[in-house]
């Protein structure tokens, strides 16, 4: 049988069910990206909220890739499992949060419709980074995108996220004139910032009227959410189908450990997700950065240590001591000392906190799902804190040598290195097509992917001491032997500092 409503009374006394009425629930919010990690967060917590107040609105779901979640939670009247998976223990809880979905991946419309209601005055996003369409360099637009320059020329289907934003600001403007909250809840740092001002751009190339009823209308809040969920295996759905005596097609996985911080800039009602564990805050960069530093600087490291050294998980790279040495020294020396003091999240005991949740060897996150889209995260987890240590004139030593992973990473999916992978990243064929007509000289290779000006700013690619350390560290990660670079370094002493 399949997950639906009708099931939930019946379900073992081991899965939680929702503990509000559902037929009750208004839709008041919606959220663009359906996918797992949003099951596994915004909607957790707004289904929490609706435990604690069942008079707090709902979400409408608007799926805008495949799969076609659309139809799949659709059949399943917006229900699905969250499992969360922490060494031996698994425990299953339906969530019930999403009470529509809506499917707009063939066109803008049906979006448009659920994002300029009045009722909808709250609408947050799960998407990936390259969705905004911006330089990471900069945090600005990104004209030369064509979809973007469809966008601004005719925008009345929009093809982009800031061009879909821009249409829904439009409608409701023309329409009933209610305000909305637009919440990133995407691992970018400063997302609503970003995300505003793409939007911003944008509407200033169209109509200045719509530019100033933007400004006193919409809000664009920067948030922090931090939750490991990886993608869904066919062996989780059947645990389900077999434990739980249901079919769900939608299930997702997570740990336990949750986190979300949102900056307290609402245009209208502000949900009450402080009521059930989020915080708001005045400031979110400081938790921003400690997040995207330590636990995101570490995954992306070991991501691409881990697919140099053979290990297909992010627990079994970290699990390797060769490489969680090196993590955690690259963090403790290095990353660290660029970090403000955050309350309630001292950095160093973050370190261990970070490390020991990627060690879950129920979270089967692999190396090259981490990997994908590294051009549009190695500027905050790694490029930021390199950045403000040679303004210091401190080391970076440690810090360069994911960045030359990196590189690896990419280069190695070249034809010209034999195509070892499938690099999903943006960046992938014009490092292939630098990596086919330089070979394997590891300065040349530096220098020419330091070109790379949406992701490497002028002032950094021009460094000598940043240049020097990448090109050594991309040199050995391309050898025969890139562990061995690790280890070598590990025999230096410490701090770098």
């Amino acid at each position: 049988m399949r997950l639906r409503q009708s099931l939930l009374a019946g379900l073992p006394a081991s899965v939680q069910r929702p503990a509000y009425d559902r037929s009750a629930v208004k839709a008041g919010m919606a959220h663009i990206g359906v996918g797992a990690f949003h099951r596994t967060h915004q909607a957790e917590y707004t289904d929490d909220l609706l435990a604690l107040r069942p008079d707090s609105p709902g979400l409408v779901g608007i799926n805008i890739r495949p799969p076609g979640l659309g139809e799949t939670l659709g059949q399943q009247h917006g229900l699905y499992t969250r499992l969360i998976r922490q060494g031996d223990r698994i425990e299953a809880r339906v969530i019930g949060s999403i009470v529509k979905v809506v499917d707009s991946q063939e066109g803008a419309a049906p979006a448009l419709e659920v994002l300029a209601s009045p009722d909808i005055d709250v609408v947050t996003m799960t998407v990936t980074e390259k969705a905004y369409c911006h330089k990471p360099a900069t945090g600005k637009l990104d004209r030369d995108v064509p979809d973007v320059i469809a966008d601004i020329a005719t925008p009345e289907m929009p093809r982009t996220l800031p061009g879909l934003i821009l249409r829904t600001l439009e409608l409701r403007m023309q329409t009933h004139g209610k305000p909305v909250t637009v919440i990133s809840c995407d691992n970018i740092p400063g997302n609503g910032l970003i995300l505003g001002n793409v939007v911003r751009t944008m509407a200033a190339e169209r109509d200045d009227k719509l530019a100033r009823w933007i400004e006193r209308n919409a809000a664009f809040p920067s948030t922090m959410v931090d939750r490991i969920a990886p993608a869904t295996t066919q062996a989780d759905i059947d645990h389900v189908e077999q434990a739980c005596g249901y079919r769900d097609d939608a299930v997702v996985v997570s740990e336990a450990f949750r986190q979300w911080v949102i900056e307290d800039n609402f245009a209208g009602r502000r949900p009450d997700w402080d009521l059930v564990g989020a915080a708001f805050v005045d400031d979110v960069t400081p938790y921003e950065h400690i997040k995207m530093r330590i636990l995101n600087g570490a995954q992306t490291a070991l991501s691409y240590f881990g697919v140099l050294a053979g290990h297909d998980y992010s627990f079994e790279a970290v699990g390797d001591p060769l490489l969680e040495s090196f993590v955690r020294r690259m963090l403790v020396e290095e990353s660290v000392p660029t970090l403000e003091d955050v309350p309630g999240m001292p950095a160093l005991p973050y370190v261990d906190q970070s490390l020991a949740r990627l060690h879950n060897t129920a979270i089967r996150h692999r190396c090259h799902q981490i990997a994908t889209d590294g051009s549009q995260k190695i500027v905050q987890r790694l490029l930021n804190p390199i950045r403000e240590r040679l303004r210091r004139g401190q080391s970076i030593d440690l810090l360069a040598v994911p960045v030359a992973a990196w590189m690896a990473y990419l280069v190695l999916a070249s034809e010209r290195f034999g195509g070892r992978w499938k690099a999903d990243d943006p960046q992938a064929g014009r490092i292939a097509s630098i990596a086919d007509r330089i070979g394997d000289n590891a300065e040349a290779l530096t220098s020419e992917i330091l070109t790379t000006d949406a992701i490497f700013d002028p002032e950094l690619a021009a460094s000598p001491t940043f240049r020097t350390a990448v090109a050594q560290g991309l040199a050995a990660m391309l050898s025969n032997d890139p562990m061995g670079y690790l280890r070598e370094m590990l025999k230096s002493p410490g701090p770098t500092s």
